[in-house]
């Protein structure tokens, strides 16, 4: 591979459908799309200061690399990447782009960041900004730290593990979601939402889990949380009290207490959703 080292590129593509690259310590300023149409390139401490870098790329690897705010809409097109020990500060990085691998990436303006994008790895991730992850699909993801409203709209097949979301109307419209060992708080969460399940979680929400497809959750906890499941097809075993519960369509839920529980006979079947709380051991409806 042909090694660059230190170099300074500006101008309008400057390196156009370069192959084959290592490139060190170098920075790349004033001028679009500097590697469009790249393919097997290593970048190692590389600064990014304009647009359009990495777009229809393939087989880049890039460690201890900055992007800066104007390297807007920095990765779009681009299959298999991996990103290791990031600070990422431009918005809208990484669109419609097929095996993206994130380690340490730090997202401080994460605004409409990994849309529609396919087999994405992310571990150690801190995102700021809203619409994160919208219509992606197949996602491992372990540790993120997301303050960012609207996050995971549309998504499918995702795993979550380890994570804090602070986000107002995480999961709506989405698919197969799995969240494991995490914190969320944010009103409306998972709204229209099918198959989502939360095990060893604990959800602050207002309004939360309402109008969902198979709800699934295993020794959760909700804090805070009040008029939950409206409208949901409910499996949910829940450590501790519920501030209130409201029109669940159907399943059971198991908790310590529930502090509201409102079943409207002219809203819902209440035949169909059995309420169990557990210091009773018996069902109230």
């Amino acid at each position: 591979m042909r090694e660059l080292h230190d170099g300074v590129f500006t101008g309008e593509r400057a390196l156009f459908q370069g192959a084959n690259l290592r490139i060190y310590d170098s920075i790349f300023d004033d001028g679009e799309s500097p590697l469009k149409h790249s393919r097997n390139v290593i970048l190692s401490g590389c600064s990014f200061k304009w647009k359009y870098p990495l777009w229809y790329s393939n087989n880049i690897t890039a460690r201890d690399c900055s992007v800066f705010e104007m390297g807007r809409a920095g990765i779009w097109y681009t299959n298999n990447i991996e990103m290791t020990d990031t600070l990422y500060e431009a918005p809208k990085g990484f669109r419609r782009c097929d095996g993206v691998t994130l380690n340490n990436v730090q997202f401080t303006n994460a605004a409409e960041t990994l849309w529609e994008c396919k087999n994405v790895c992310a571990k150690e991730i801190t995102a700021k900004g809203d619409y994160l992850a919208m219509n992606s699909e197949n996602m491992e993801i372990d540790g993120l730290n997301l303050t960012g409203n609207y996050s995971f709209d549309g998504c499918k097949n995702v795993v979550i593990r380890n994570s804090k979301l602070l986000s107002k109307d995480a999961f709506w419209n989405s698919e197969n979601i799995t969240v494991y060992d995490s914190f969320i708080s944010g009103e409306y969460l998972g709204w229209n939402s099918k198959n989502l399940t939360l095990v060893n979680c604990t959800v602050e929400s207002l309004q939360g889990m309402c109008y969902i497809e198979n709800l699934v959750m295993k020794n959760c906890k909700l804090i805070n949380t009040t008029l939950a499941f409206e409208y949901s097809t409910v499996d949910a075993d829940i450590c501790g009290h519920i501030d209130s519960v409201k029109n669940p369509s159907g399943g059971v839920i198991c908790a310590e207490s529930i502090g509201e529980l409102i079943l409207e006979k002219d809203m819902v079947d209440i035949s169909k959703t059995k309420i169990i709380f557990k210091d009773h051991h018996k069902a109230a409806v």
